[in-house]
């Protein structure tokens, strides 16, 4: 096994929902928990015994992780991304790991599985920099993505990759184009957010600056391509089980069915 720290990035100033971390999730059974809890509770389900930290610069949000049990690692503000986040982490992290994980605060209905096989690939390929789960959507998957552009929302992120898993390219746009005769197996891969680094390329992540490609499409990932690293984008299965991350408010009553 890989010594493997799992990473929560939390921020409370979104620029799109301002104090996200914090916001309630109400399950069916009643149980009202922080969305950076139940994030946690994800993180804490990944077999293997990974150690498990919530990195943040905010007081709010620590003090909420240290109220059920979690461990906090404080960041600098300056940090533009999740990533960078982690890399912050990373340097205060005494034991060095042999692998970070990024587990984003924003997806509490991660499954276990998802981080497990990410693990599992990057182990048996050491010539990945980085990796990172994809999803093949379903209809109704499909369909959220479709009503959020046409809402001007921004959604979920799509991901196109090689035959053999290497990524091309992240967008918030719905990619490859979808025409309106039905393509079975549907073409389009949701980008989950959770993504696994080796601490050398997570280093150097802090030192690259960021990129067009990175700057237009808002996603942090990009800098790994822009930068030519090798990032590989890991199918999995759901399961059955729903996956949506909490990227505006809009989706909390999504989650909130699943939960």
């Amino acid at each position: 096994m890989m010594k493997t720290t799992i990473i929560i990035p939390a921020r409370y100033a979104s620029t799109r929902f301002p104090g996200k971390p914090l916001q309630i999730l109400k399950a069916s059974d009643g149980t009202e928990k922080t969305l950076v809890q139940r994030s946690w509770e994800a993180a804490m389900a990944v077999k293997g015994g990974h150690d498990v930290v919530v990195a943040t610069d905010d007081k709010r949000i620590a003090d909420c992780v240290r109220s059920f049990g979690g461990e906090v690692i404080m960041t600098d503000a300056n940090c533009a991304n999740g990533t960078e986040r982690c890399a912050d982490a990373l340097r205060q992290i005494k034991d060095r790991p042999e692998l970070i994980v990024n587990l984003q605060g924003d997806a509490p209905m991660t499954p276990p599985w998802f981080v497990e096989e990410l693990i599992a690939s990057m182990r048996a390929d050491p010539n990945v920099d980085a990796a990172t789960p994809v999803l093949r959507c379903d209809t109704e998957t499909l369909g959220h993505f479709l009503e959020d552009r046409r809402n001007d929302r921004v959604g979920g992120t799509t991901a196109v990759f090689t035959h053999d898993g290497r990524a091309l390219y992240f967008s918030k746009e719905v990619i490859p184009f979808v025409p309106d005769r039905a393509l079975l197996p549907c073409p389009v891969f949701h980008h989950v957010g959770v993504y696994a680094y080796r601490p050398d390329v997570l280093e150097q992540y802090a030192n690259w600056q960021e990129g067009p490609l990175e700057a237009n499409e808002g996603l942090e990932q990009l800098r790994f391509l822009e930068n030519g690293r090798v990032m590989k984008c890991v199918e999995v299965d759901a399961k059955g089980r729903m996956f949506w991350e909490l990227n505006n408010p809009e989706d909390i009553s999504r989650i909130e069915g699943a939960l």
